[in-house]
């Protein structure tokens, strides 16, 4: 069988439903890079045969595997961010929102550690990521403003707080048998050291 050949084939999509199709496309990807832990390896054919279609209409939505790699770590990025933006909100105070953001973002992580390692070290440009730099720095504030946190520049603030829990995570990953304390009480430390903040007693 040529390598350009679908598995299986695949009836052509009704017309308005080549949305669909990209979405699929993409969830073949996210699969894949979710195994792979690397997006260098990905390989675009493979992707269209998962989906059962040609190489070629995998190219009538995403100009090259970068494009295809972007398009699937942004729908990643916006199921983190919406996981770390809920538990945020769910809390009753700025400073257990601020650790709930956290908590969940290493939830997500756990449960997606390959699409992880992609997002963090891939070359591939993601400006996206600033969405939740920009949703940290916003929660840090809400802290400053209610007088929990050390007051400063909360965008500051927020870079180091992003620096220590990225690699941290991207560490948990990379080099597992450390002798790891349990991650909520890491976060806990770094919530306290960079962003001063003085956590309500947890039963």
């Amino acid at each position: 069988m040529n390598d350009d050949t679908p598995a299986t084939p695949r009836r052509p999509n009704a017309r308005g439903q080549g949305e669909r199709l990209r979405e699929e496309i993409i969830s073949a990807a996210a699969k894949m890079l979710g195994e792979l832990a690397d997006d260098e390896t990905l390989s675009l054919r493979a992707v269209a045969r998962a989906v059962s279609i040609s190489p070629t209409s995998v190219y009538l939505y995403f100009s090259d595997r970068d494009a295809l790699v972007a398009a699937t770590m942004h729908r990643c990025h916006t199921e983190m961010l919406k996981a770390a933006d809920d538990a945020d909100a769910a809390q009753p105070s700025p400073a257990l929102g601020l650790r709930a953001r956290i908590l969940a973002q290493a939830a997500w992580v756990q449960d997606h550690p390959g699409l992880y390692k992609v997002m963090h070290e891939s070359r591939v440009g993601m400006p996206f990521k600033e969405i939740l730099f920009n949703r940290m720095t916003a929660s840090i504030q809400r802290c400053m403003d209610a007088g929990v946190a050390t007051p400063g520049d909360a965008a500051t603030v927020a870079l180091d707080l992003r620096t220590a829990v990225i690699g941290m995570l991207s560490l948990r990953i990379n080099e597992p048998d450390l002798p790891w304390p349990p991650f909520p009480e890491q976060a806990d430390r770094f919530l306290t050291k960079l962003v001063g903040l003085e956590l309500p007693a947890r039963a």
